[in-house]
């Protein structure tokens, strides 16, 4: 006996990846999101490989995942994925205190964040 399987909250022709805990603020995070929402994956590998965003690296690898769910767990075929969505979250905030002039304490925040890419398999136009 096992629990029955969690019903599949996505269509069939997406999967999805997630990226949690990512050491970049969610607004910094964003701006590389937004340079592959609507592209396909081709496209948007390419367009992380030389982005000069450090956060771009795990981007990639977030998006590299999805591909790979897509093609391993959902038989997809690659070349007609293209990026769905591809949000961002808030994660924790790690507060810190830097020491300021006449015995002051200044706060500095660490912020973390979250990122989801859903791909989605699109028929090639004939």
């Amino acid at each position: 006996m096992g629990k029955a399987a969690v019903a599949r909250d996505l269509p069939d022709n997406e999967a999805k990846a997630v990226a949690r805990m990512l050491r970049v603020s969610p607004q910094k995070l964003n701006l590389v999101a937004g340079l592959i929402r609507g592209k396909k994956v081709s496209t948007a590998l390419a367009d992380l490989q030389f982005s000069r965003k450090r956060i771009a690296i795990d981007v990639r690898k977030c998006l590299e995942s999805a591909i790979a769910n897509a093609e391993n767990n959902h038989d997809l075929d690659v070349d007609d994925l293209v990026v769905a969505q591809a949000f961002v979250g808030k994660a924790l905030v790690m507060k810190r205190f830097h020491a300021r002039a006449r015995g002051r304490a200044g706060r500095v925040e660490k912020p973390f964040s979250n990122l989801t890419i859903i791909v989605r398999e699109v028929e090639a136009k004939a």
